[in-house]
């Protein structure tokens, strides 16, 4: 339904009452919690950070606790029976950083008891964390004759914030696996569970017994059930468009895709909120949601970023996350830094999933992010961000010869010892592609292998660049322009009717540096 009057922006806001009854913007999603509470009873959604699922987790507990005035003029106030209620016990492990098992412990029995004060002032009798949780559900459905809705909020937290120290990580894996365990035998006391957090760590590490935990982090239906789409963002937000440039919107924040391509993308909605409330494009979610060891991990593992343009995986991949075995796919997929943008199925029944960088923003910061990990240090970045743009204007090749020429002299040559993604074959393709895709400039990636080999279209300020690399070591008599004629690369840009430069690059190894640098004007 179209708004027409300028409501306040919830920002960082998680709590339902406050949005209903504060005068702020809400995103209607009690349609997707209609399917969710009638369809199963134990449930699992994994989504990056920021995304909503803590609001989604309060507006269930105010649905269950039968704060039926909260829900009037949304879809679900109608269709629900105000009458019965159910017990709501919430637990989140979304504050504060534990490091050690016993800290783990102290928050869990905080909680627990907390919640326990709900129903009873008798004090709990001492136990295991095991015996306290599985005391609570049996004393809430008790004390209120109703089975419990059991809400989890980032329940991986204490684990991701430990991931690169292995021997801790696993700790407080256990510290969690010892509370959950209780969930499958609690059975009888319980009405619905969700548990959702970023990663999606294995039902055998954490969930031991619960199989008929059902997960819909990729479920088509359930894609739009956190983040905004575009529909909401020229709906309920109309009000606040005016003087944004909408299509810079949708280039900039749209993209996230949970399901195959025919399912909405959506946007993150705290992106959309600081926009709105800024009026100026940033990296917001990227700024505020970038966990420290997603930058570590890649870099260690030497990730040719053209890659991240055009990544495929198998289902099996995205899922594989635990301590010992994070594979780099579900790492930059559950944290929200590839999504799904096609399926396909080369055999039957077994698809393939090809993912890629979500939209502009997520471009612009992971690939300056990573570009201390390629050798190009901030000082460097920061004099390219003037000298590049006005080479690609002024259309300068012998400018940009040299540009790129002074950025590989600029590694420094300790670097190159000491890093492992130096001796990586990709490594020359992904430095010169991450400093344009670091810009902002439009820069597609025409053929990403891991052969060190990749063709890349650059889009900018009125002329079309296509660019060609070689490592003279691996093919001496291969020239770069001439493979970019060959194969017509050119006639596919020709409708444009801007100037297409053709520019091939041969890289040596030994000599670490661009020994040519050939040009032609299409």
């Amino acid at each position: 339904m179209a708004n027409d009057q300028r409501l306040r922006l919830p920002i960082g806001i998680q709590t339902f009452s406050e949005i209903r009854e504060g005068g702020y913007y809400y995103v209607d999603k009690t349609p997707h919690i209609e399917r969710l509470v009638h369809q199963n009873k134990y449930y699992f959604l994994s989504r990056p950070r920021r995304f909503g699922k803590s609001l989604l987790l309060d507006t269930l507990r105010c649905l269950f606790e039968g704060r039926q005035s909260l829900f009037e003029g949304l879809y679900l106030h109608d269709q629900w029976d105000w009458q019965t209620t159910h017990p709501v016990i919430r637990l989140s492990f979304g504050s504060g950083v534990m490091r050690n098992r016993e800290e783990l412990d102290r928050r869990i029995r905080h909680q627990l008891r907390k919640e326990r004060k709900r129903f009873t002032q008798a004090t709990s009798p001492e136990t295991d964390i095991p015996g306290e949780f599985s005391d609570l559900l049996e004393l809430a459905h008790q004390e209120t004759g109703q089975p419990v809705v059991l809400l989890i909020d980032e329940y991986d937290k204490p684990i991701l914030d430990n991931i690169l120290e292995p021997e801790r990580a696993r700790e407080l894996r256990e510290g969690l696996k010892n509370l959950y365990s209780v969930i499958k035998d609690a059975d009888p006391h319980l009405h619905l569970v969700l548990i959702t957090g970023v990663s999606k760590f294995s039902k055998v590490s954490l969930f031991s017994g619960l199989n008929n935990l059902r997960d819909i982090t990729l479920l088509p239906e359930y894609t739009t059930i956190c983040g905004y789409t575009d529909d909401d963002i020229d709906t309920v937000f109309a009000p606040e468009l005016p003087g944004l440039n909408r299509e810079a919107i949708r280039q900039w924040y749209n993209g996230y895709r949970w399901g195959g391509p025919e399912v909405a993308s959506v946007y993150n909605p705290f992106d959309v909120l600081l926009l709105l409330q800024n009026r100026e494009f940033g990296p917001y979610w990227f700024e505020s949601a970038t966990p420290t060891f997603l930058v570590d991990l890649l870099k260690e593992r030497g990730v040719f970023t053209p890659a991240l343009t055009a990544w495929h995986s198998r289902p099996a991949l995205l899922s594989r996350f635990d301590v010992d075995d994070i594979s780099t796919d579900a790492l930059l997929f559950q944290t929200g830094y590839l999504t799904l943008k096609g399926i396909h199925e080369e055999v039957p029944n077994r698809p393939l999933y090809e993912l890629g960088l979500p939209n502009q923003e997520v471009e612009i910061s992971l690939n300056e992010a990573l570009l201390p990990a390629l050798g190009v240090s901030h000082a460097i970045f920061d004099e390219l961000v003037i000298r590049l743009p006005r080479l690609l204007k002024a259309a300068d090749m012998a400018g940009l010869e040299a540009h790129m020429k002074a950025l590989y002299a600029g590694l420094p040559h300790d670097w190159y010892r000491n890093n492992p993604i130096a001796q990586y074959e990709g490594h020359y393709a992904s430095v010169f592609y991450s400093h344009f895709a670091a810009l902002g400039v439009q820069v597609t990636v025409e053929d990403a292998s891991h052969r060190g080999k990749v063709d890349m279209a650059v889009d900018f300020a009125g002329h079309l660049y296509l660019f060609e690399f070689k490592v003279v070591e691996q093919l001496p008599e291969g020239k770069a322009l001439e493979q970019i004629k060959q194969k017509g690369y050119a006639d596919k840009y020709r409708a444009s009717g801007k100037p297409i430069h053709l520019i091939g690059v041969e890289f040596s190894r030994e000599k670490r540096q661009i020994v040519a640098f050939d040009v032609e004007t299409a």
